[in-house]
């Protein structure tokens, strides 16, 4: 493929509307799929086909992909239209909003050979890149321990609407499937877990507080202490930059230690003893370098290049798939207070 790739774009929402900027990076924005008044004038605003339906966009535009950003109880039946029609697909996270829809998907996906990829644009972050390089290259040694923060606070109007009230709209489902895929991304996977949860401040069907205890498959041990309901620099939202909507703090939201060293992320300081590992010797830190760029247009570079088989899929189903796995059974470890091994 030497002309730009065609792609449609599913869900007209606040991530859809991103992506819509993000696709004229390196493609060709050919159609707008989505039932609201919006997106119609959205898509003759941007001289697109507008479209109620996927399917209807599919047989019509015929994209060479599509971006699927719509809520996540329709995933799985706009993914499997798109690989019916043989489309490659960018999904946004969460896969699906279940684990068995996530199978459905990913077995759809490997029997057509048609890639799915998953919005957990995190790993296209070049300082994620990075960190992975610095772990992959032994400079940590072997993996020990591993400590996620996700600390910040959702003002009261966040809660106006109904349904981030109830159960399945916490920071675990919303937030939380983030910083899993990442720790997965860096440390490798996840074969049990213990939860618990609480909604002391606000009193809500879902929970505001929850602290995760993870065993990783090669012995490592981690923790995750997840709140919305306190001011704190402590997240991965407030610490990398990402995302300018947010202010940007001076601190850290993940801490990986190896027998070798530690590596604090997205801060990217390794902290090692040269001479000596020993805690009577002094200890000194080296930020690792790298160079910034956007990790949604850097996604969107990816899924082209997947488009035109130049690369297979960083984020795939299977992926995708695992991720909701673990946080699936975080949420049933926290209600029934057992470890769970997955």
């Amino acid at each position: 493929m030497t002309e730009k790739p065609s792609i449609a774009v599913v869900g007209a929402g606040l991530i859809g509307r991103r992506h819509i900027e993000h696709v004229k990076t390196c493609a060709r924005l050919c159609a707008i799929v989505d039932p609201s008044d919006a997106a119609k004038e959205l898509a003759a605003s941007e001289g697109v086909p507008w479209f109620s339906e996927v399917e209807e966009c599919l047989a019509s535009a015929r994209p060479d992909g599509a971006v699927i950003a719509t809520p996540n109880q329709l995933h799985v039946a706009h993914g499997l239209a798109c690989i019916n029609a043989g489309v490659p697909a960018l999904i946004e996270k969460p896969i699906a909003d279940s684990v068995i829809g996530a199978m459905t998907l990913n077995k759809a996906s490997i029997k057509s050979g048609v890639p799915i990829l998953v919005g957990h644009h995190r790993r296209h972050n070049p300082l994620i890149r990075a960190a992975k390089a610095a772990i992959d290259d032994g400079q940590l040694g072997k993996i020990v321990a591993v400590n996620a923060q996700f600390w910040l606070y959702k003002p009261d109007d966040y809660f106006e609407q109904d349904w981030r009230r109830k159960a399945g709209a916490g920071p675990v489902f919303i937030n939380l499937i983030h910083d899993v895929d990442l720790i997965r991304h860096l440390c490798g996977e996840i074969i049990a877990v213990q939860a618990t949860e609480s909604s002391i401040v606000r009193g809500f069907e879902v929970e505001d507080t929850a602290g995760v205890l993870l065993t990783f498959q090669k012995g490592a041990i981690g923790t995750i202490s997840i709140t919305d309901s306190a001011p704190s620099p402590w997240s991965w939202e407030l610490t990398s930059g990402e995302n300018a909507a947010y202010p940007k703090t001076e601190a850290h939201a993940y801490s990986i230690a190896g027998t070798r060293g530690s590596l604090s992320v997205p801060d990217l300081k390794l902290w090692s003893q040269p001479e000596k590992r020993s805690w009577w010797e002094p200890i000194a830190a080296q930020t690792l370098e790298f160079g910034a760029a956007d990790p949604l247009i850097c996604q969107m570079e990816h899924f082209c290049d997947v488009i035109a088989g130049r690369a297979t899929p960083l984020v795939s189903a299977e992926e995708g798939l695992r991720t909701l796995r673990v946080i699936e059974a975080i949420k049933e470890a926290a209600g029934s207070g057992q470890k769970l091994r997955l």
